[in-house]
Protein backbone atom coordinates (compact mmCIF):
# COMPACT_ATOMS: atom_id res chain seq x y z
CA UNK A 1 0.00 0.00 0.00
CA UNK A 2 2.95 2.68 0.66
CA UNK A 3 4.10 2.07 -3.39
CA UNK A 4 0.56 2.92 -3.37
CA UNK A 5 -0.44 5.76 -1.77
CA UNK A 6 3.45 7.21 -2.74
CA UNK A 7 2.75 6.70 -6.53
CA UNK A 8 -1.32 8.20 -6.33
CA UNK A 9 -2.06 10.14 -3.05
CA UNK A 10 1.21 11.68 -2.80
CA UNK A 11 2.61 13.05 -5.80
CA UNK A 12 -1.17 12.60 -7.65
CA UNK A 13 -3.57 14.47 -5.35
CA UNK A 14 -6.09 15.93 -7.99
CA UNK A 15 -8.55 14.80 -10.46
CA UNK A 16 -8.41 15.69 -14.33
CA UNK A 17 -10.99 18.66 -14.46
CA UNK A 18 -13.01 16.79 -17.12
CA UNK A 19 -12.77 13.78 -14.69
CA UNK A 20 -14.73 15.06 -12.49
CA UNK A 21 -16.94 17.64 -13.91
CA UNK A 22 -18.21 19.75 -16.67
CA UNK A 23 -17.98 22.95 -15.15
CA UNK A 24 -15.34 24.86 -16.41
CA UNK A 25 -13.35 27.41 -14.62
CA UNK A 26 -12.55 31.01 -15.93
CA UNK A 27 -9.38 32.82 -14.53
CA UNK A 28 -9.73 36.56 -13.01
CA UNK A 29 -7.21 38.72 -12.17
CA UNK A 30 -5.14 41.30 -13.10
CA UNK A 31 -4.13 41.43 -17.07
CA UNK A 32 -1.12 40.04 -17.65
CA UNK A 33 1.11 39.80 -20.75
CA UNK A 34 0.63 36.17 -22.03
CA UNK A 35 4.25 33.84 -21.74
CA UNK A 36 6.02 33.48 -25.20
CA UNK A 37 7.27 30.29 -26.52
CA UNK A 38 10.62 30.71 -24.74
CA UNK A 39 8.76 29.09 -21.52
CA UNK A 40 7.95 26.37 -24.10
CA UNK A 41 10.40 23.40 -26.70
CA UNK A 42 13.51 25.88 -25.79
CA UNK A 43 13.40 25.28 -21.98
CA UNK A 44 11.69 22.25 -21.59
CA UNK A 45 13.04 18.60 -21.36
CA UNK A 46 10.12 16.79 -23.26
CA UNK A 47 10.97 16.36 -27.01
CA UNK A 48 8.91 18.41 -28.86
CA UNK A 49 7.37 17.59 -32.45
CA UNK A 50 8.38 20.51 -35.26
CA UNK A 51 6.09 18.96 -37.65
CA UNK A 52 3.27 16.33 -37.80
CA UNK A 53 3.00 12.57 -36.90
CA UNK A 54 0.62 9.83 -37.18
CA UNK A 55 -0.49 7.61 -34.08
CA UNK A 56 -2.27 4.35 -34.25
CA UNK A 57 -4.58 3.49 -30.88
CA UNK A 58 -4.77 -0.15 -31.17
CA UNK A 59 -8.56 -0.21 -29.12
CA UNK A 60 -10.47 -3.51 -28.64
CA UNK A 61 -13.05 -2.00 -30.93
CA UNK A 62 -10.36 -1.26 -33.60
CA UNK A 63 -8.17 1.11 -34.65
CA UNK A 64 -8.19 5.07 -34.31
CA UNK A 65 -5.39 7.05 -35.95
CA UNK A 66 -4.65 10.31 -34.79
CA UNK A 67 -2.41 12.67 -36.56
CA UNK A 68 -0.23 14.97 -34.27
CA UNK A 69 0.22 18.84 -35.05
CA UNK A 70 3.75 19.97 -33.68
CA UNK A 71 3.61 22.91 -35.93
CA UNK A 72 0.75 24.54 -33.87
CA UNK A 73 0.92 22.65 -30.49
CA UNK A 74 5.03 20.57 -30.79
CA UNK A 75 5.28 20.64 -27.04
CA UNK A 76 2.03 18.97 -26.34
CA UNK A 77 2.30 16.92 -29.39
CA UNK A 78 5.73 15.91 -28.64
CA UNK A 79 4.80 14.77 -24.98
CA UNK A 80 1.98 12.55 -26.39
CA UNK A 81 3.88 11.11 -28.74
CA UNK A 82 7.13 10.56 -26.56
CA UNK A 83 4.57 8.72 -24.31
CA UNK A 84 3.22 6.64 -26.97
CA UNK A 85 6.72 5.70 -27.89
CA UNK A 86 7.67 5.05 -23.93
CA UNK A 87 4.46 2.31 -24.38
CA UNK A 88 2.80 4.48 -21.54
CA UNK A 89 -0.61 4.32 -23.24
CA UNK A 90 0.00 0.44 -23.86
CA UNK A 91 -3.09 -1.54 -21.72
CA UNK A 92 -4.60 1.65 -20.18
CA UNK A 93 -8.65 1.90 -20.08
CA UNK A 94 -11.06 4.29 -21.32
CA UNK A 95 -12.01 5.24 -17.76
CA UNK A 96 -14.80 7.52 -18.92
CA UNK A 97 -16.94 7.60 -21.71
CA UNK A 98 -19.80 10.62 -21.70
CA UNK A 99 -22.32 10.56 -24.85
CA UNK A 100 -25.74 11.00 -22.24
CA UNK A 101 -27.25 13.75 -22.15
CA UNK A 102 -25.43 14.80 -25.52
CA UNK A 103 -22.24 13.55 -26.84
CA UNK A 104 -19.38 15.04 -24.88
CA UNK A 105 -15.47 13.48 -24.91
CA UNK A 106 -13.93 9.95 -24.58
CA UNK A 107 -11.53 9.88 -22.44
CA UNK A 108 -8.34 7.71 -21.18
CA UNK A 109 -4.19 7.98 -20.78
CA UNK A 110 -4.33 7.48 -17.05
CA UNK A 111 -1.23 5.03 -16.62
CA UNK A 112 -2.45 3.79 -13.29
CA UNK A 113 -6.10 2.38 -15.10
CA UNK A 114 -3.26 -0.39 -16.55
CA UNK A 115 -2.38 -1.46 -13.52
CA UNK A 116 -5.09 -4.34 -11.48
CA UNK A 117 -3.65 -3.09 -8.32
CA UNK A 118 -5.62 0.49 -8.91
CA UNK A 119 -8.84 0.41 -7.50
CA UNK A 120 -11.49 2.01 -10.10
CA UNK A 121 -12.27 4.88 -7.64
CA UNK A 122 -8.49 6.00 -8.42
CA UNK A 123 -9.03 6.06 -12.20
CA UNK A 124 -8.64 9.65 -13.87
CA UNK A 125 -6.05 10.76 -11.20
CA UNK A 126 -3.21 9.17 -12.72
CA UNK A 127 0.11 11.47 -14.36
CA UNK A 128 3.21 10.10 -16.10
CA UNK A 129 5.75 9.45 -13.86
CA UNK A 130 9.34 9.78 -14.98
CA UNK A 131 11.00 6.19 -14.27
CA UNK A 132 14.56 8.28 -13.93
CA UNK A 133 13.37 11.11 -11.94
CA UNK A 134 10.65 9.67 -10.11
CA UNK A 135 8.73 12.61 -10.74
CA UNK A 136 5.70 13.42 -12.29
CA UNK A 137 5.70 14.77 -15.95
CA UNK A 138 3.91 18.14 -16.16
CA UNK A 139 3.02 20.31 -19.33
CA UNK A 140 1.89 24.08 -19.31
CA UNK A 141 -1.28 24.81 -21.38
CA UNK A 142 -0.04 25.78 -25.12
CA UNK A 143 -1.73 27.43 -28.10
CA UNK A 144 -1.12 29.27 -31.18
CA UNK A 145 -2.98 32.21 -31.89
CA UNK A 146 -4.48 31.83 -34.98
CA UNK A 147 -3.85 35.23 -35.91
CA UNK A 148 -0.44 35.80 -35.28
CA UNK A 149 0.70 31.91 -35.23
CA UNK A 150 2.61 32.87 -32.01
CA UNK A 151 2.87 30.41 -29.48
CA UNK A 152 1.72 31.24 -25.66
CA UNK A 153 1.99 29.17 -22.21
CA UNK A 154 0.74 28.95 -19.29
CA UNK A 155 -2.69 30.62 -19.48
CA UNK A 156 -5.78 30.39 -20.48
CA UNK A 157 -7.47 32.45 -23.98
CA UNK A 158 -10.81 33.61 -21.97
CA UNK A 159 -10.65 36.90 -23.86
CA UNK A 160 -13.25 37.20 -26.72
CA UNK A 161 -10.73 39.07 -28.74
CA UNK A 162 -10.47 37.53 -32.21
CA UNK A 163 -6.36 38.62 -31.47
CA UNK A 164 -6.01 35.39 -28.83
CA UNK A 165 -8.26 32.63 -30.64
CA UNK A 166 -6.26 29.18 -31.06
CA UNK A 167 -5.58 28.25 -33.86
CA UNK A 168 -6.52 24.59 -32.55
CA UNK A 169 -10.11 24.32 -31.70
CA UNK A 170 -12.29 21.41 -30.85
CA UNK A 171 -14.27 19.78 -33.66
CA UNK A 172 -15.75 16.64 -33.54
CA UNK A 173 -12.78 14.08 -33.66
CA UNK A 174 -10.11 16.88 -31.69
CA UNK A 175 -7.40 15.17 -29.33
CA UNK A 176 -6.59 17.75 -26.44
CA UNK A 177 -5.15 16.99 -23.00
CA UNK A 178 -7.32 16.52 -19.51
CA UNK A 179 -5.97 18.63 -16.39
CA UNK A 180 -6.75 20.00 -13.09
CA UNK A 181 -7.74 23.25 -12.28
CA UNK A 182 -3.84 23.63 -13.00
CA UNK A 183 -3.44 25.20 -16.56
CA UNK A 184 0.06 23.66 -16.46
CA UNK A 185 -1.33 20.26 -14.85
CA UNK A 186 -1.75 17.98 -18.30
CA UNK A 187 0.85 14.72 -18.08
CA UNK A 188 -0.68 11.87 -20.00
CA UNK A 189 -4.87 11.99 -20.00
CA UNK A 190 -6.55 13.21 -22.97
CA UNK A 191 -9.61 13.00 -24.79
CA UNK A 192 -11.43 12.76 -27.90
CA UNK A 193 -14.42 15.31 -28.70
CA UNK A 194 -17.47 13.21 -29.84
CA UNK A 195 -18.90 16.44 -31.64
CA UNK A 196 -17.76 20.17 -31.76
CA UNK A 197 -17.22 21.71 -28.41
CA UNK A 198 -16.45 25.27 -28.69
CA UNK A 199 -16.75 25.90 -24.98
CA UNK A 200 -13.45 24.06 -24.69
CA UNK A 201 -11.65 26.14 -26.80
CA UNK A 202 -9.18 28.35 -24.95
CA UNK A 203 -9.33 26.56 -21.84
CA UNK A 204 -7.56 22.92 -22.97
CA UNK A 205 -4.81 22.27 -25.18
CA UNK A 206 -5.65 20.34 -28.84
CA UNK A 207 -3.04 18.60 -30.63
CA UNK A 208 -4.18 16.58 -33.15
CA UNK A 209 -7.49 14.96 -35.00
CA UNK A 210 -8.58 11.79 -35.72
CA UNK A 211 -7.75 11.18 -39.50
CA UNK A 212 -9.54 7.38 -39.36
CA UNK A 213 -11.20 5.16 -36.95
CA UNK A 214 -13.69 7.92 -35.60
CA UNK A 215 -16.49 5.22 -35.84
CA UNK A 216 -14.51 3.17 -33.28
CA UNK A 217 -14.01 6.37 -31.03
CA UNK A 218 -18.01 6.10 -31.18
CA UNK A 219 -18.49 2.45 -30.27
CA UNK A 220 -15.85 3.03 -27.09
CA UNK A 221 -17.44 1.97 -23.87
CA UNK A 222 -15.96 3.49 -20.62
CA UNK A 223 -13.31 1.08 -19.57
CA UNK A 224 -13.05 -0.20 -22.91
CA UNK A 225 -8.78 -1.16 -23.15
CA UNK A 226 -6.38 1.07 -25.28
CA UNK A 227 -4.51 -2.21 -26.50
CA UNK A 228 -1.40 -0.60 -28.05
CA UNK A 229 -0.41 3.21 -29.12
CA UNK A 230 2.16 2.72 -31.93
CA UNK A 231 3.94 5.61 -33.86
CA UNK A 232 3.21 4.93 -37.48
CA UNK A 233 4.88 8.04 -39.13
CA UNK A 234 6.56 11.23 -38.52
CA UNK A 235 6.90 14.14 -41.09
CA UNK A 236 9.55 17.28 -39.77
Amino acid sequence: MGAFKSHYFHILRMRSLLGISTVFLFLFGCKQELPTKEIGCKTSQIPCLEGLAVVDLQTERGSVVVQLDGRRAPLTAGNFMDLAKRGVYNGTLFHRVVRSPMPFVVQGGDPGTADPKVPQSAYGTGNFIDPITSEARFIPLEFQLATSGKLVYGQELTTTSLLKKPSLIHDRGSIAMARSDDPNSASSQFYIALKPLPELDGRYSVFGKVIQGMEVVDRLQQNDKLIKARVVSTNR
